[in-house]
């Protein structure tokens, strides 16, 4: 099997990524993109203090799968809703991500005629990105190291994904 390299005069293209915003910039609308903290409804008994449910369901996936790196909750629009990230690529840009890749996937579903997206999943060669959809307008995106084992995070993150569902009081995918 090959594996095409893409290259221009200058190199790879892929060593060179596209230009980022500042971490902690503001957006243009001066606005933030996160949901306020009353919509992340902690349930009783399962959240550490000072961490919401939500919170907790999202580091509670990386506790279970290992070579899981974090996870971001996003709209279909792109905007950030809440996450679990501690180092590693801006959140902000994960979520744009997060409904790019959503977008492609739930393309190729209606052009291929197999229905809705259920999970799309990038591997890269350090790494992995999969994107599930928590609702219609939800998306949990999480971000993998190579040691990632995706059978093992498909398991566990659909029944997450429907805890956040419930969570946020709004109805799955399927």
């Amino acid at each position: 099997m090959t594996v095409t390299q893409f290259q221009d005069a200058r190199g790879d293209l892929f060593d060179n990524p596209l230009p980022r915003r500042s971490p902690g910039a503001q957006l243009d609308s001066g606005g933030e993109e996160a949901l306020p903290e009353s919509a992340f409804q902690p349930v009783a008994g399962q959240p550490r203090p000072g961490q919401s449910a939500l919170h907790a369901e999202l580091g509670a996936l990386r506790d279970r799968v290992p070579g899981v790196r974090g996870a971001v909750l996003a709209g279909v629009d792109g905007q950030l809703l809440g996450h679990d990230l501690t180092a590693g690529p801006e959140p902000l840009d994960l979520a744009a991500l997060a409904a790019t890749t959503f977008g492609l996937g739930r393309q190729c579903g209606l052009t291929l005629q197999q229905g809705p997206l259920r999970e799309l999943t990038v591997h890269s060669h350090q790494g992995y990105f999969t994107v599930y959809g928590v609702s219609d307008q939800i998306l949990l995106a999480v971000l993998g190291d190579d040691r990632l084992n995706v059978s093992w995070l498909h398991l566990e993150a659909g029944p997450v994904a429907e805890r956040i569902a419930d969570l946020l009081h709004v109805g799955g995918t399927t």
